[in-house]
């Protein structure tokens, strides 16, 4: 290592500590939000022939974010792994990061781990194998006492919007309500009860790496009163310095909700 470099690394871990210092008491999201973006870019931008390198890189930085959130005291993170979109993408593109996915789950999932574990999109839509790794990575989590994990993996936000709808419009054919009986009582609470988060808070605040500024269909519905963090940084090299960075952000805005 240059000596300009461990220069930087020791300003680095100076301005990270008083970052953490200045958050102590500070108002925390619930509920964080992550399009891990940039892994491709990185891999290019670092030489690598191979884009799937970023990928692996962007995998294995994973846990290690998880237990910043962790340390922060976030109780849900949502992770965008892989949109409906992505599953266009031609064969040898894509399998090779199915595998990556399905090994972030094992790696996740594995016993000397405490985070519970939740796939959420259309997982009709993934290969056979894919799906059961991410239905096993979820069962064998259940019953942990750590944060709870959202996968986002053939995640569309629209489609989750409407397979809510679908599954809503189902369960009450089969009580027998009427038409006239569900117009009635339709409302927001009544369709996020069948979203594919139900149960959860909506995310308080939602990063995006890598430079983009818009959120291509993650949570769309849960999104509508979230705090935005938008980094140049790629996913591969987002630190825990960055992390602090989007909390500070996050705890100098005032919420309004809308109004």
């Amino acid at each position: 290592m240059g000596v300009r470099q461990w220069v930087r690394d020791a300003l680095t871990v100076v301005y990270e500590r008083r970052l953490a210092r200045a958050l102590v008491g500070a108002e925390t999201p619930c509920h964080v939000g992550v399009i891990v973006d940039g892994n491709r870019r990185w891999a290019r931008a670092t030489g690598l022939e191979d884009p799937n390198a970023g990928h692996r890189r962007g995998a294995d930085k994973i846990a290690t974010f998880l237990g910043w959130c962790d340390e922060a005291g976030v109780e849900v993170v949502t992770l965008f792994l892989l949109s409906t979109d992505n599953l266009s993408r031609p064969e040898p593109e894509l399998t090779p990061l199915l595998r990556i996915i399905e090994g972030v789950a094992q790696d996740l999932a594995a016993p000397d781990r405490r985070w519970q574990l939740r796939p959420v999109g259309a997982l009709e839509l993934l290969p056979a194998e894919t799906a059961a790794v991410l239905k096993q990575a979820e069962e064998a989590t259940r019953d942990r006492p750590g944060a709870t994990v959202n996968l986002a993996v053939g995640y569309g936000g629209r489609r989750e919007i409407a397979d809510a709808v679908r599954s809503l419009l189902a369960e009450h054919a089969e009580r027998g309500t009427t038409m006239d009986e569900l117009v009635d009582v339709l409302d927001v609470e009544l369709i996020a009860e069948h979203l594919y988060t139900r149960g959860q808070p909506d995310p308080d605040l939602v990063i995006r790496t890598s430079g983009e500024q818009r959120l291509s269909g993650f949570l769309t519905w849960q999104t509508a009163h979230s705090e935005f963090y938008f980094t140049d940084v790629y996913w591969p090299d987002f630190r825990r310095v960055d992390f602090l960075r989007a909390l500070r952000n996050y705890a100098a805005r005032q919420r309004r909700f809308g109004s």
